[in-house]
């Protein structure tokens, strides 16, 4: 995940015209509990566990 700096009026960029679920994965991925247990998966490319899903609440469309 790439760092960024949230002061910055630029980091706000994306979720200016974002739907719920836009802003939902923002605030997500600002929240550095996700982010540890994000990068403590071993393959996240290839799909998040059943464990990881549940707790962070995340569904994928199919």
């Amino acid at each position: 995940m790439p760092e960024f700096d949230w002061r910055s009026p630029e980091a706000y960029s994306r979720v200016q015209n974002a739907d719920l679920t836009g802003l939902a994965w923002e605030c997500l991925r600002r929240n550095p509990e996700y982010r540890k247990h994000y990068c403590s998966l071993p393959n996240p490319l290839n799909g998040a566990p059943a464990e990881f899903r549940k707790k962070w609440g995340l569904t994928f469309r199919g």
